[in-house]
């Protein structure tokens, strides 16, 4: 178990209360409401607990141990979203070399080589998935199903990887440690999608997408994205190396960006005609679901931090 750097110990407080005043929240509304059935909002506030309790102490064990549970998400996600797409039986020998990229993968950062952690998915994994799949001599199909797997691939691997990343980058911020940019980064992301449907909730008149997202309006994406940005702009340097106004940039690029992870992977469902990417997660649907916008702010928030402070 790690040394909490004291900054990252005070977001670990602020985040289990706000834990807390969500369950006493609704416990509340049960109490005054008693005949409306809240059993969907016990189940996603009880399924944030235990994934905020499992995080956090994968992320204190030790940095090795949370760099491979960042893999084992990969894994899941990669998995659901091959169970709700639709692949070839002669695909089954190139779904197992795209497996096999998440240890490769996550290598990488665990050795702190960074040359290959960009270029492996993108460049390696590029040309050997397409060859493997050649070798099984199948050609109906095969640019639909190659495209599908690249696509799996970068985005539950190769995306996500990005938050493991971030722990190996060398310490700015002692006060935070290598906590601070992986905690402030799943806050911001999930404060979004908080912010976004609350707003939306309170003021939403004008759809965005109603094809893709019926429920995703205007005023819950500009709502959350200047409550997001706010945030986001006063706890940066406390968990990150950035200043005020670099934290203000980043919230406003992640609140767009994690919009954008959901209602891609929306788009995703729709199109295969399914309400939720899967049941893992009592409340909440499938890991997908849950990691929506991750995928897409991860990468995204790494390389920002990383070209302004490495």
């Amino acid at each position: 178990m790690i040394d909490i750097p004291l900054y990252s110990r005070y977001a670990i407080y602020c985040i289990f209360a706000l834990l807390v005043i969500a369950s006493a929240t609704r416990l509340l509304l049960q109490y005054r409401n008693p005949s409306k059935d809240y059993t969907e909002l016990r189940q996603r506030i009880q399924s944030w607990w235990w994934m905020i309790v499992i995080l956090l102490v994968m992320l204190l064990a030790s940095k090795t141990i949370a760099i491979a549970f960042f893999g084992f998400l990969s894994f899941l996600a990669l998995k659901e979203f091959f169970s709700i797409m639709p692949t070839r039986q002669a695909d089954r020998r190139v779904l197992f070399w795209a497996y096999v990229s998440i240890p490769i993968q996550y290598y990488w950062i665990a050795a702190d080589w960074y040359g290959m952690f960009i270029v492996f998915i993108p460049v390696y994994m590029f040309l050997l998935l397409p060859m493997r799949a050649v070798l099984v001599g199948e050609t109906q199909g095969f640019i639909h199903s190659l495209g599908t797997v690249h696509w799996a691939v970068m985005l539950c691997v190769f995306c996500l990887s990005h938050i493991a990343y971030l722990m190996a980058l060398p310490v700015q911020n002692a006060d935070a440690g290598y906590l601070g940019p992986v905690l402030y980064l799943l806050f911001v992301t999930q404060f979004n999608d908080v912010c976004q449907y609350v707003w939306g909730k309170l003021l939403g008149r004008h759809k965005i997408i109603p094809k893709v997202s019926p429920k995703k309006t205007w005023e819950g994406f500009i709502g959350g994205l200047a409550t997001v940005t706010l945030a986001s702009g006063f706890i940066a340097p406390w968990l990150t190396p950035l200043s005020y106004a670099e934290g203000f940039v980043a919230g406003a690029f992640l609140a767009a960006a994690g919009f954008i992870g959901d209602i891609v992977i929306s788009s995703v469902k729709r199109d295969l005609h399914i309400k939720d990417s899967g049941t893992l997660i009592p409340g909440h649907g499938g890991i997908l679901d849950r990691l929506d916008s991750l995928l897409y702010t991860a990468p995204l928030f790494f390389h920002y931090l990383r070209y302004l402070h490495y």
